[in-house]
């Protein structure tokens, strides 16, 4: 199989201590490429440069809404900074991890959808994808999409909404993410959900660190488990692991514009 992670986390201290070692089980696995998202100004470079050193590795630069504190007004200026540097790049594929989140504790709703509706018309601007965290949030988050209308759409990430927000999105042309979280036995409505999704919907991620498969149940989550999320997906659609597989790796190589 060849798999494409949409959704990882390479450059976190987790994978300190043996990230050579797991990139290189990746490519054992048949994961051919890895998108490396930054969630605050203090990690872009080392995402930029993980991408620059690593031929499997590609990046995006984003605010992430729950490191809302870190964020600085002058943060939005640098990232923009960040795109008219890298605009053309190859490597640079995508504005994330940004969004709206809902689930953390008291949280400035405001300043979160600022904050989106702002890196919103950076994608815009520079005809770039998204990458989307939503938590309990998909309303908000898809009336603000009908209002900003991007070019070239992105990933609703790590999706675990009802299908009736599913097709929302994927009206709107953006694709589902979907990992670890789908493959455990008590995520019944994600199975529904996953049982009505056209494949030209789904890509597959790992959002390593975190959100282990069932199969690796109390595991630090990497990139190199994809094969395994994609089986146990597979299985609960009803279709190969292959067929997943190859419509994930296409519905990416779409979206990022890779041949």
């Amino acid at each position: 199989m060849r798999l494409i992670d949409t959704h990882t986390h390479l450059d976190f201290h987790p994978f300190d201590p043996d990230r050579d070692q797991v990139l290189a089980r990746c490519r054992e696995a048949g994961v051919e490429r890895l998108l490396v998202l930054g969630v605050h100004q203090a990690n872009w470079a080392r995402v930029w440069q993980m991408a620059l050193d690593e031929p499997s590795v590609y990046a995006a630069l984003g605010l992430h809404p729950v490191f809302l504190h870190d964020h600085q007004p002058a943060h939005l200026d640098q990232l923009r900074g960040w795109l008219v540097r890298l605009q053309g790049q190859h490597k640079l594929c995508a504005i994330g991890e940004i969004g709206l989140d809902y689930y953390i504790e008291a949280p400035d709703k405001a300043r979160q959808q600022q904050l989106l509706d702002a890196q919103l018309d950076l994608a815009d601007e520079f005809e770039l994808p998204v990458l989307l965290h939503v938590r309990r949030a998909h309303a908000q988050m898809i009336a603000t999409l009908k209002q900003h209308k991007l070019k070239r759409a992105g990933i609703a990430h790590a999706f675990s909404g009802s299908w009736e927000e599913a097709r929302e999105y994927i009206r709107l042309g953006y694709k589902l993410g979907l990992g670890g979280a789908g493959t455990w036995p008590q995520a019944h409505r994600m199975h529904r959900v996953l049982q009505q999704l056209p494949l030209d919907s789904i890509v597959l991620e790992t959002d390593a660190p975190d959100i282990a498969p069932h199969s690796h149940a109390g595991q630090r989550n990497s990139p190199e488990f994809l094969p395994d999320i994609c089986r146990e997906l597979a299985d609960i659609k009803g279709i190969s692991p292959e067929q997943l597989a190859e419509a994930s790796y296409r519905n990416s190589c779409e979206l990022f514009g890779w041949g």
